[in-house]
């Protein structure tokens, strides 16, 4: 069984060196263990730190691209070069890589397709209190949307299986935390979350500019995401919103005309019909997104079977 470490990097020559030497050399169960770098547009000496760090693979961007294609790009790589199981931590030494076999043991013994790594973030020091406040409630809506038991939604410290990993399809440019897990939900996966250390912060992330941009990013991900799986759904509730005060008006209206007392309040009906057509109109399209999202889960088995059978281990 061969396993396959990724580390997405932008400009990591300074934390790089530490957290390729704690990696795990040896798992039980694992034959092979490997390191991979993707180099997203690095503009210091990233890759040739990787290099002399006994970096196995080195994949790299003309340009940055950003955290989701550098994952997406890692995934692919990983495949290709005949993983079995690939475990995704960052570059920056957050996560204890010590954990590694924490992660990759119920995948192994096949309880589990992803195991995503809880880093506990009320006891993380340097987190502060919005921030923590923001995990629990972010983790909490994206554990009820994707119906999984998770706790830690944003936590790139994750392991996959080969096929687990075959089945991720990365739509959006800004994190592939939160759509990985949707996607994942959708197809049934399971998915675990288990405890896992963290060290000491050794810089400020890149990944956003502050607490609202984080924020706005991830609730516009969810919002893409989660409407190209439950196209119906989505549709059909803000079809309903929509029509609500329309019928309420129109109601309204014919009470009116129920005690002939409806002259002067052909506005109101005018304004109920306005809000009915809207809505039904929203409902209509929910349907038709409802169709085209079943042409979508045949486009994903074709994608499926067209990756195993190019990167077909046999």
């Amino acid at each position: 069984m061969k396993l396959i470490i990724q580390l997405p990097c932008l400009n990591e020559e300074a934390t790089l060196p530490n957290t390729i030497r704690a990696l795990p050399r040896t798992i039980e169960g694992i034959d092979t263990i490997e390191y991979l770098v993707i180099n997203d547009g690095s503009t210091d000496r990233t890759v040739e730190v990787a290099r002399q760090s006994g970096v196995h693979h080195i994949i790299s961007f003309t340009r940055n691209k950003g955290l989701a294609k550098a994952f997406e790009a890692g995934l692919e790589h990983c495949l290709k070069l005949g993983a079995d199981l690939i475990v995704n931590t960052d570059a920056d030494n957050q996560y204890n890589a010590g954990d590694i076999c924490k992660l990759v043991t119920p995948i192994i013994r096949g309880e589990a397709d992803m195991v995503i790594g809880d880093r506990q973030t009320n006891t993380i020091n340097h987190f502060s209190w919005h921030k923590k406040k923001l995990q629990r409630v972010g983790t909490k809506l994206v554990r009820n949307l994707a119906d999984l038991d998770i706790n830690d939604a944003v936590s790139g410290f994750r392991a996959f299986s080969r096929e687990t990993a075959m089945r991720i399809n990365i739509l959006t440019d800004f994190s592939y935390t939160v759509e990985t897990l949707i996607q994942l939900g959708h197809n049934k996966s399971k998915v675990i979350s288990i405890p896992i250390r963290t060290n000491g912060e050794t810089r400020k992330s890149r990944l956003f500019k502050g607490l609202t941009s984080f924020v706005r990013s991830q609730l516009s991900t969810l919002v893409r995401v989660y409407s190209t799986y439950k196209s119906l759904r989505v549709f059909s509730t803000l079809g309903a919103l929509v029509m609500l005060p329309g019928l309420v008006g129109f109601a309204r209206f014919m009470y009116f005309v129920y005690i002939n007392d409806y002259n002067g309040h052909i506005q109101s009906l005018i304004f109920s019909t306005a809000f009915i057509i809207i809505g039904f109109l929203i409902m209509m399209f929910g349907l038709l997104a409802d169709m085209i999202a079943s042409n979508r889960k045949l486009i994903e088995k074709l994608l499926m079977m067209q990756k195993e059978q190019t990167w077909s281990k046999n």
